[in-house]
């Protein structure tokens, strides 16, 4: 395929991503009540051989391929198209969560921390504990895990998953419902994105498990930690900088916005390189970022294009893989159904507790719940790793992007539900 045929399928692909992912999008948010991330989410569900492969094959496996290039007798290389996909989802990704970072309120963090790890506990042990013991019944059995897969390894995966928050579907919701920059919108963030880097650690020692080495694992969580400490105590004031400049300035300038973004770009690779996904790195650096004009400057010129463009591509790749035809027997959808039940009342309901446990009303408690119990496309990111490193089946992947689907689904309708706006002195603030 030359460069020429790249580029014209790259633009029809857009083409398609952006107009479903709109269209789904407005469907969803004027006559369900869903924020545009679900509609964005089913976009990649709807592009997928689960309804454009059945609609029309031919056409979907030519827009969307999956099967890879094979060079020569023992390389395969990823179709090109796709990967020029793929790439632009993961900066569009890790570009969004740095914009996240950057509008945290971390004054408010601080005054939450004690909640925030609370929530955060409870949304990892009792989801793990109950996705161990589900996959102790699942494994051996059904055809669900990998065959040299050990019991102890599937029931980590399991717990691992099970325990996912969709910190960045998350962050997406409370932006368009005007909550990030509420106290309830920082603690759910802060559980959230601890939450996940416990999972991504858990998984960490779950490949470590399978390729017999605990190197993985400890450089995955070492390196992490060093991270964090680093940027908090370290980099806050180096990055200082950017605000001087920016003042002296009088304005965020292109070469400024280019060194932000080398910066972001470096500790997205740093994170992904030690074994922790590349999204908390930007995380990280968009919260010890410094505030006031600069961050408000930095977050109006990459805003946009991020939402409009590139974000979409990550869901709707991500979407790209789902084959629900897989799920052919009673059997199967009764698994679905129970894996489905296990998530919300290891998830949402023990975050829900956790919450009110903390000093949160009921009503805000059920608000925490129900936003941490989203999974949403981070568990996609794991899901493709656990069917990438040979952990899982098809089959098991797809009743898990269920589950993943029904729980986002669940958070919108409850969240409008629980929220009740009032008209307030402060901007930034809603009374729940």
């Amino acid at each position: 395929m030359t460069n020429s045929e790249l580029l014209l399928k790259l633009l029809l692909q857009l083409t398609v991503i952006l107009s479903v992912c709109r269209l789904v999008s407005y469907i969803g948010k004027r006559y369900l009540g869903q924020t545009e991330v679900v509609g964005e989410m089913l976009a990649g569900i709807m592009l997928g051989p689960s309804l454009f492969g059945m609609i029309a094959p031919e056409l979907q496996k030519w827009l969307f391929p999956k099967a890879p290039i094979i060079a020569g007798i023992s390389q395969s290389f990823p179709n090109p198209s796709m990967s020029i996909l793929y790439a632009l989802s993961q900066v569009g990704l890790i570009v969004y969560m740095f914009l996240v970072g950057l509008e945290l309120n971390t004054e408010l963090l601080r005054t939450r921390a004690k909640s925030a790890g609370l929530v955060s506990i409870a949304g990892i042990i009792s989801p793990f504990i109950l996705g161990a013991i589900l996959a102790f019944s699942l494994h051996g059995g059904g055809g669900l895990f990998s065959p040299n897969i050990t019991i102890w390894a599937a029931a980590l995966y399991m717990g691992a998953s099970m325990s996912i928050t969709a910190f960045p579907m998350l962050a997406r919701i409370l932006q368009e419902r005007g909550l990030i920059k509420t106290q309830l919108g920082t603690l759910v963030l802060a559980a959230g994105s601890l939450d996940d880097a416990i999972a991504w650690c858990l998984l960490a020692l779950v490949l470590a498990s399978i390729k017999s080495s605990i190197n993985i694992a400890v450089i995955a969580i070492g390196g992490t930690f060093l991270y964090v400490l680093f940027m908090w105590f370290l980099g806050r004031p180096i990055l200082r900088i950017f605000s001087r400049w920016t003042r002296r300035d009088g304005e965020v300038t292109v070469q400024t916005l280019t060194f932000v973004i080398i910066v972001m770009m470096l500790c997205a690779y740093y994170t992904d390189f030690v074994g922790v996904h590349a999204v908390f790195g930007a995380f990280v650096l968009g919260t010890v970022m410094p505030r006031g004009h600069f961050a408000e400057s930095v977050h109006r010129h990459l805003e946009y294009m991020t939402t409009a463009l590139l974000v979409p591509i990550f869901f709707v790749f991500s979407g790209l893989n789902t084959q629900l035809g897989l799920l052919n027997t009673p059997q199967l959808w009764l698994t679905t159904i129970v894996v489905i039940a296990i998530a919300v009342l290891g998830k949402g309901l023990a975050c829900t507790l956790a919450a009110r446990k903390s000093g949160e009303r009921w009503r805000e408690a059920m608000t925490v719940g129900a936003l941490m119990n989203t999974r949403g496309m981070m568990e996609l990111i794991i899901l493709n790793i656990g069917l990438e490193q040979g952990l899982i089946t098809p089959t098991l992947f797809t009743i898990m992007v269920i589950m993943a689907i029904m729980t986002t689904l669940m958070c919108s309708p409850l969240v409008n539900f629980l929220v009740i706006p009032q008209k307030s002195s402060d901007t930034n603030s809603e009374i729940l």
